[in-house]
């Protein structure tokens, strides 16, 4: 039964298409006679536009079905409309098309100038404190000078004698007070003989040349240790 309305429903629109289109054309021919002057521009505009402010009770809108030059003036105004959509929607899909390219050009020129973690081949570099001495904070001593790259390090730490197991962060800081810290990772220590190791990836492709400290911190007493870095 859904079928069958579905047909009478479409037949009934070509049918009331049909009556329209023959009522248009007696009009053009000038077979009906309108009553009334015929209305302004503006009322013309609005009833092309089938604007909610136009009453199909108004004398008006009988005058313009019936009337030669105010139909030809509708169809004309239908067709502007028709038209000017048209280009809107056009308009609108070349905006939209321009967004998603430009917004793909510069992804792709974002993706290609900043450098990715994943897909950087880091350089390996050890750095051996097992005989240094280890100074807390500020306090004096004799620390032992390292030097690393100004690249994607992974950084492999063979921590002082006597250190405890666990994790530790690594930083390197531009002074002892652990101030101005240009990079950091998180590293947890891998028995090796009687050593304590860490690996950490450390990047510092953008740190500039110069002095700098690489302090390690243990997790739990939160003590750094700071050594003097040269990074070249």
């Amino acid at each position: 039964m859904r079928l069958s309305w579905r047909r009478s429903s479409n037949a009934e629109d070509r049918f009331e298409k049909w009556l329209a289109q023959q009522h248009q054309r007696r009009v053009l021919a000038g077979e009906t006679t309108p009553s009334g002057p015929c209305p302004d521009e503006a009322f013309l505009q609005d009833l092309a536009r089938r604007s909610p402010k136009v009453a199909l009770s108004d004398s008006r809108v009988d005058h313009a079905a019936t009337c030669p030059a105010c139909m030809n003036r509708l169809l004309a105004l239908r067709e502007e409309l028709r038209s000017h959509r048209h280009k809107s929607v056009i308009a609108v899909a070349v905006t939209a098309c321009a967004i998603i390219a430009i917004a793909f050009v510069v992804g792709r020129y974002a993706m290609e100038r900043t450098p990715s973690v994943g897909n950087t081949l880091a350089v390996s570099q050890t750095v051996n404190l097992w005989d240094t001495g280890t100074v807390r904070g500020e306090q004096p001593g004799q620390l032992q000078s390292v030097s690393l790259p100004a690249a994607l390090i992974k950084l492999k730490i063979v921590l002082p004698r006597h250190s405890a197991p666990g994790q530790y962060m690594v930083a390197i800081t531009r002074d002892q007070n652990g101030n101005g810290a240009v990079a950091e990772g998180l590293a947890s220590t891998v028995v090796n003989g009687d050593q304590q190791q860490i690996v950490a990836d450390i990047d510092l492709r953008n740190a500039r040349a110069g002095q700098y400290f690489l302090s390690t911190t243990h997790e739990q007493d939160q003590t750094a240790y700071y050594y003097p870095l040269q990074i070249k």
